[in-house]
C-alpha cells in the first residue's frame, strides 16, 4: 500500500510548482468554506468586477480613463440595482400574495379533481388514500405558512445586512476595476516567480468562465423575457412571477425546467382548466423550451463547457450543498476550474519531457 501511494506522489508531485500549486487551492478552498458567509460579498464583488472588465476595457478603448469607465460601469450597476428594488421587486410581492390568496381556491379545486378519482378508478385508488393525500397537503400548506411568517419576523437583521452590502458591493466592484492592476501586482507578489502551472490552468479558464457566466446570464434575460412576453400576451395569472422562475431554471441544467414546468402547468389548469387555452399556453412554453435547448444554447455557449451530464449533475449538487444558490449557478465553471486543474497538472512523464 505504501509502494503504491509513493508511486502516486511520485507521478504527480515531483514538480516543485504542483505542490505550491495544491498547496494555494487547499489553503483557498478551505478559506472560502469556512468562512463562506464572510467572504461571499467580496467574491460576489470579485466576480462582477471580472464579468465587468471586459465593458471597462471596451470604455477604455475609446479614449476614456479608467476611472471614468469604471466609474460608468458601477453607475449602470447602481442602475439595475434601482430598478429591482423599485420596479421588479414590488410587482413580484404583489403577485406572490396574490398567488396566496388564491391558494385556498386552488386547493379546494384541486380536492375536487382528487375525490372523484375513487368513482372513476376505484379498483387503483380509495377514499381513504386521497383523504390522506389531502390532510398532507393541508399540513405541508400550513407549516409553509408558518415558515413564512418566522422568516419575515426573524430576518430583519439580514434585512439590514442585506441593505449594508448592497451599498458595499458597488464600492468594492468598482475600486476591484479602477485598481486591478494595482490589486493583481499585490497578490503576485505572494506567488512564486516561476508559475507556469497557474499560467496553464488561467489560459484555460479564463475565456471559457467568463464565457459561460456572461452567457448564463444572456440566456436568463432571454428566456425570461420571451416567456413574459408568452404568458402575458396568453394571460396567464402571475406572469412574471412566473416566467421570472422559468427564467431562472436554466441555472440548474436538466433539472430547472424539469422543476419549473410544474407550477406553470398547475397556475395554467386551475385559471383554465383542459381547454384550448390551456393547451396553447404549454405548446407555446414548450417551442420557447425547445428553442432554448436546441439553439440558444449551442449558440451562446458552443465549446465554452464539454463537460458530460453526470459530471455537471454532480457539480450541481455537491457544490448547491455548499453554497446555495451561487453554489448552483457556479457549479459548472466550478467544475470547469477542476477540469481544467485536472488537465494542466504535471505527471511524472510530462516532466521528463
Amino acid at each position: 500500500m505504501f509502494e503504491i501511494l509513493l508511486q502516486w506522489y511520485n507521478r504527480h508531485f515531483t514538480d516543485p510548482q504542483t505542490v505550491i500549486f495544491a498547496f494555494i487551492l487547499i489553503v483557498g478552498a478551505l478559506l472560502i468554506f469556512v468562512l463562506n458567509t464572510t467572504l461571499m460579498p467580496i467574491l460576489i464583488a470579485i466576480i462582477i468586477a471580472y464579468l465587468a472588465e471586459g465593458l471597462v476595457a471596451l470604455l477604455h478603448k475609446i479614449n476614456l480613463g479608467r476611472t471614468v469607465a469604471a466609474s460608468i460601469v458601477t453607475m449602470l450597476m447602481i442602475a439595475t440595482i434601482i430598478l429591482v428594488f423599485f420596479v421588479l421587486l414590488p410587482l413580484l410581492s404583489k403577485q406572490v400574495s396574490e398567488l396566496f390568496r388564491e391558494m385556498p381556491s386552488m386547493l379546494a379545486q384541486g380536492q375536487q379533481l382528487l375525490l372523484q378519482l375513487p368513482e372513476q378508478y376505484p379498483d387503483y385508488v380509495s377514499a381513504r388514500q386521497i383523504e390522506e393525500i389531502l390532510t398532507l397537503a393541508r399540513n405541508e400548506v400550513t407549516t409553509f405558512g408558518q415558515r413564512v411568517v418566522s422568516i419575515s419576523l426573524a430576518s430583519v437583521v439580514g434585512i439590514i445586512t442585506f441593505l449594508v452590502y448592497m451599498i458595499l458591493l458597488p464600492l468594492m466592484v468598482f475600486f476591484f476595476l479602477k485598481d486591478k492592476d494595482i490589486i493583481l501586482n499585490w497578490l503576485a507578489d505572494f506567488l512564486p516567480e516561476e508559475r507556469r502551472l497557474l499560467r496553464a490552468v488561467w489560459a484555460e479558464l479564463d475565456v471559457k468562465i467568463a464565457s459561460y457566466v456572461r452567457g448564463k446570464v444572456i440566456e436568463v434575460l432571454i428566456i425570461w423575457v420571451a416567456t413574459y412576453v408568452a404568458f402575458e400576451v396568453m394571460g396567464l395569472n402571475y406572469a412574471m412571477l412566473l416566467s421570472l422562475a422559468v427564467g431562472l431554471s436554466v441555472i440548474i441544467p436538466y433539472v430547472g425546467a424539469t422543476v419549473v414546468t410544474i407550477p406553470v402547468a398547475l397556475i395554467a389548469f386551475f385559471q383554465w382548466g383542459f381547454t384550448s387555452e390551456f393547451g396553447w399556453l404549454m405548446a407555446i412554453y414548450g417551442f420557447i423550451q425547445f428553442l432554448d435547448g436546441n439553439l440558444l444554447v449551442p449558440l451562446l455557449f458552443s465549446e465554452v463547457v464539454n463537460l458530460h451530464p453526470v459530471a455537471i449533475i454532480v457539480a450541481v449538487v455537491f457544490f448547491g450543498s455548499l453554497w446555495g444558490v451561487w453554489g448552483v449557478f457556479f457549479a459548472i465553471p466550478l467544475a470547469t476550474l477542476i477540469q481544467a486543474i485536472l488537465k494542466a497538472w504535471p505527471t511524472e512523464e510530462m516532466i521528463a519531457e
